[in-house]
C-alpha cells in the first residue's frame, strides 16, 4: 500500500481510521452520517458476514461501535474486506490536491447495466474517501462526486470481475468527498484542476486496488 500524503491513517483491524486534521464538509452516502455533514473523520469498520445476518441494522451497528469508540461525530463505513488492505493516493494538478484512501472488494461486483432484480448478496463493496485540499460550493461538491464515480468506474473497467467479465462497481460501494471550509470554487469537472486531480487519483488508486485483489484471488 502506498503512504497517503496529507492524511494522518492508522489502521488497527478491526478499525482504519482517517483523521482529516480538521473539520472538513463532506458529502457522500456513507452508512453513517451520509449526505452533507461537516467531520473530522472518516472511519472503516471490518464486519464478517456473520455480524450481518439478517434482520441487523448495518447503520446501527456501526454508529453504536463508533459511539463506544468516542466517535459519534465521524463519516462511518463498513466493509467485509480487510482493513489492512487499503490503499492510498495522492495526485496535484496546479494548486489542488487530493489524497485518496480506499478499501476494496469485489465479491460483491455488478455491471451497472446488468439484470434488473434482486441479486444474491455477498460481501464485498468499495469504500473510496477523496480529501482534496481546496474549498468547493454544494454544486462542486455533487460534481465531484460525480467525478470519483467516474474515475472509479474506469479504473474496473479496465480489470476482469470475479467471472471474467466487465465490471462497474459493486451493489453497496460508498464515496465520501471531504473539502476543507470556506468560500468554495463553482466547478470541478475535467476542464478544470479540481476535477483532473481528483480523477486521477482516484483512478490510479482503484485500479492499482483492483489488481491487488485479483492478484489475492
Amino acid at each position: 500500500m502506498d503512504q497517503a500524503v496529507g492524511l494522518d491513517v492508522s489502521c488497527e483491524p478491526p478499525w482504519l481510521q482517517v483523521d482529516l486534521g480538521a473539520p472538513h464538509r463532506c458529502l457522500g452516502w456513507a452508512v453513517h452520517r451520509p449526505g452533507r455533514v461537516v467531520a473530522r473523520h472518516v472511519v472503516w469498520l471490518q464486519v464478517d458476514e456473520a455480524e450481518l445476518a439478517p434482520g441487523v441494522d448495518p447503520a446501527a451497528l456501526l454508529g453504536a461501535r463508533l459511539a463506544a469508540r468516542g466517535l459519534a461525530r465521524a463519516v462511518g463505513l463498513m466493509t467485509a474486506r480487510r482493513v489492512s488492505a487499503w490503499e492510498a493516493g495522492r495526485a496535484v494538478v496546479g494548486d489542488v490536491g487530493v489524497d485518496t484512501v480506499l478499501t476494496l472488494g469485489l465479491s460483491n461486483a455488478v455491471h451497472v447495466a446488468g439484470e434488473a432484480g434482486p441479486q444474491p448478496w455477498r460481501p464485498g463493496t468499495i469504500n473510496l474517501l477523496a480529501r482534496l485540499s481546496v474549498p468547493l460550493t454544494d454544486a462542486a461538491l455533487v460534481e465531484a462526486v460525480s467525478i470519483a464515480a467516474e474515475a472509479r468506474t474506469a479504473a474496473l473497467l479496465e480489470t476482469a470481475g470475479p467471472a471474467g467479465g466487465t465490471l462497474t462497481g459493486t451493489g453497496t460501494d460508498c464515496i465520501v468527498i471531504a473539502v476543507p471550509p470556506g468560500p468554495g470554487r463553482p466547478y470541478a469537472g475535467l476542464h478544470t484542476a479540481t476535477g483532473q486531480a481528483l480523477g486521477r487519483a482516484v483512478y490510479d488508486t482503484t485500479r492499482r486496488a483492483a489488481l491487488a485483489w485479483q492478484a489475492q484471488r
